[in-house]
């Protein structure tokens, strides 16, 4: 590419730029004051995006020119420096006056007064707020609130979708409390449920039965496990300090005896056995040593030495187990379920035995769902297909799931990437939680958000409350949210103070595991275009939260995280450490990097390597070894890869 096409190349991305802002004025004089320069560099940076630029890259950076690889925050003023810089004279159409285009320093200040007015101050020594979601049990342990506090959180997540008012109030009353004595600030966000879609209710699913014999905290036994055994049709309650009943038929219990042993494999396909000790009542008393789960259609066979084939269907008998009902079922690849309303008792055809139903809250989303779509269970861990689709319910098969199964019970989340719900993004109880919110929290995160209409429904039930400067967070968690997520930010734009949250868990599970490496960066990009902050969420430092270990991969995640404004961590029991790492981490990544531009500081792994090479350099890095080792037992520098560590050298 030569120099007239690299500049003709510039001038017609600046001039598709100023055509798409003349096409989109009606939105950008909608949006706050606050945001227009914003909401202008975004419709540029969308219209720049149109192009592939990576041949124009190549030629820039081959002429020590900027790639316009960090252009997001400042499009004009990119193109116009790199115009500038091939000594041409711009065009008169792509100098603006007024308004001027926002520079570099212009837009970073933008973003980051954007970013104190959602998530408060910076915090000292990183980049990135911290957000925690609040455990429940913070309403009524104002120490644990202290020491999550002062470990580094600097905003507070409430949760609307479980617990209560006076559960979140004794949380705010603690939150309060705890940073006016530790005399430093706290934002609170409170997330609304939105429609949000769940499982409830089984209907005609098989019994279950589950049993655990005693063990220490090594897992070594103590008591094995006792099972009784009874006869259909048998009145008799179970004898005292059984772990679960089964009932046999009659004639196959005869067949047992004291000493004999039962072998099955369990609902997960784990190899099981049961040993007859002695009979009581109408029965047989077992003890299993190993724990297991069993329905009606898993196959009792007693042992024998000499097995014969022919006779194996005669030997084996299915239980009708004595305890849960329908509390969940296990799906397996091919299996088939109904989804009916809440209330239904999913009923079938005359004669035929009902397939397992489960309920779909709300109800009314049933009314979108059409044959041939994908649906999800829990977090993607089962996914299916609509094979049928009716007024009175939904028939799924199984195409997801582990080869041992999967289990599906109550209050799992369901998302549909390729249905249009037709739900309102508020509910009853997220209208009458307003006036609550707007008195006690710093901003309202709103869930499940699938398109600008959704972001203006609640605007305008915000300023029916009075509660039209509140904050706003918008969560990007849906496969709709993604694919409208500018005209999304240009509604949400209209209000004073407004974030992006990338909602990784259900956003992973619509746009697919493989895109959402691809996915997030691009929220990164609109984001930043728009000076938004963005709120990096779901799974961070999870296993280190739940175990006290971090897993090699999220340490990577935290790191990348860095990127946002503000990264969220989950509930757990060793959130404190989870803080202190995550703390760390981010300090340490600022050295090296803002948004996605490298941050060139000074390297100590150069430092090792000058030191370690040359005919003088074993007698040098130790002298220098000796002075660092000298240096810290004076007190003067503190050590380096520490957490405390104001220099922050890494290797």
């Amino acid at each position: 590419m030569n120099a007239p096409n690299v500049v003709q190349k510039l001038v017609e991305i600046g001039d598709a730029a100023l055509a798409l802002e003349e096409r989109f004025r009606s939105s950008i004089e909608k949006v706050h004051p606050h945001h227009r320069a914003s909401a202008r560099n975004l419709v540029h940076y969308l219209a720049l995006r149109r192009f592939d630029l990576r041949p124009l890259q190549e030629e820039l950076a081959d002429r020590g020119l900027s790639s316009l690889g960090r252009a997001e925050a400042c499009v004009l003023f990119s193109l116009q420096a790199v115009l500038r810089a091939l000594g041409e004279e711009l065009p008169a159409r792509l100098i603006r006056a007024d308004p001027a285009p926002l520079s570099r320093l212009e837009s970073a200040q933008l973003l980051q007064a954007h970013t104190v007015a959602l998530l408060g101050p910076k915090p000292s020594g990183r980049s990135s707020a911290i957000m925690v979601t609040m455990p429940t049990e913070t309403a009524h342990d104002p120490e644990l609130t202290r020491r999550i506090l002062g470990a580094g959180m600097d905003i507070a997540r409430i949760n609307c979708t479980h617990d209560s008012e006076a559960v979140w109030l004794r949380m705010v009353e603690n939150l309060r409390r705890g940073a006016q004595e530790a005399s430093r600030t706290i934002r609170i966000i409170m997330d609304l449920a939105g429609p949000k879609l769940r499982t409830g209710g089984i209907r005609h699913g098989p019994r279950f039965c589950h049993w655990k014999p005693a063990s220490d905290r090594f897992g070594r036994l103590i008591e094995p496990a006792r099972i009784w055994l009874a006869t259909e049709g048998s009145g008799r309650r179970a004898p005292e300090g059984v772990s679960a009943a089964l009932l046999f038929p009659e004639e196959w219990l005869q067949r047992l005896a004291p000493g004999k042993e039962v072998l099955f494999f369990d609902i997960l396909g784990r190899p099981r056995s049961l040993r007859i000790v002695e009979r009581v009542q109408d029965g047989l008393l077992a003890e299993s040593r190993q724990g297991a789960t069993v329905s009606e259609e898993t196959a009792f066979v007693p042992f024998d030495p000499t097995p014969s084939l022919e006779h194996l269907d005669q030997r084996a008998a299915f239980a009708r187990a004595l305890g849960d009902a329908s509390s969940f079922l296990l799906l397996r690849r091919g299996s088939r379920i109904r989804l009916i309303p809440a209330g239904s008792k999913g009923s079938a055809a005359r004669g035929r035995r009902p397939l397992p139903a489960i309920e779909m809250e709300p109800a009314e989303a049933l009314r979108s769902l059409r044959k041939g779509q994908t649906i999800w269970f829990d977090d993607g861990r089962i996914g299916g297909v609509i094979r049928s689709a009716t007024t009175t319910g939904v028939v799924v098969e199984t195409t997801r799931a582990r080869l041992q199964g999967e289990k599906l019970g109550p209050n799992r989340g369901i998302n549909l990437p390729e249905t249009d719900l037709a739900l309102p993004p508020l509910s009853a109880k997220d209208r009458s939680l307003l006036p609550w919110i707007l008195e006690h929290a710093d901003g309202i995160g709103l869930s499940f958000v699938r398109s600008p209409a959704d972001v203006a429904t609640l605007q305008e039930a915000l300023r029916q409350v009075g509660g039209e400067e509140l904050p706003i967070v918008v969560k990007i968690e849906t496969r709709k949210a993604f694919e409208s997520l500018p005209a999304i930010l240009l509604t949400a734009m209209q209000s004073p103070s407004v974030g992006v949250m990338i909602a990784r868990g259900d956003l992973a599970v619509e746009c697919g595991y493989e895109r959402l490496a691809e996915v997030q960066e691009e929220i990164l990009w609109v984001a930043e275009a728009a000076h938004l902050p963005v709120i990096w969420a779901t799974q961070v430092l999870e296993t280190l939260a739940t175990t006290g270990l971090p897993s090699r991969a999220e340490v990577t995640d935290a790191a990348m995280a860095e990127r946002s404004e503000c990264v969220m961590l989950n509930k757990g029991p060793h959130i404190e450490e989870a803080l202190y790492f995550l703390h760390d981490v981010l300090q340490r990544m600022a050295a090296h990097q803002t948004k996605k531009r490298s941050m060139l500081r000074h390297l100590h792994l150069a430092d090792l390597f000058e030191e370690g090479s040359g005919p003088t350099a074993k007698h040098a890095h130790s002298q220098k070894a000796r002075s660092r080792r000298a240096t810290r037992q004076t007190g003067q520098e503190p050590r380096p890869c520490r957490a405390s560590s104001s220099r922050r050298e890494s290797s």
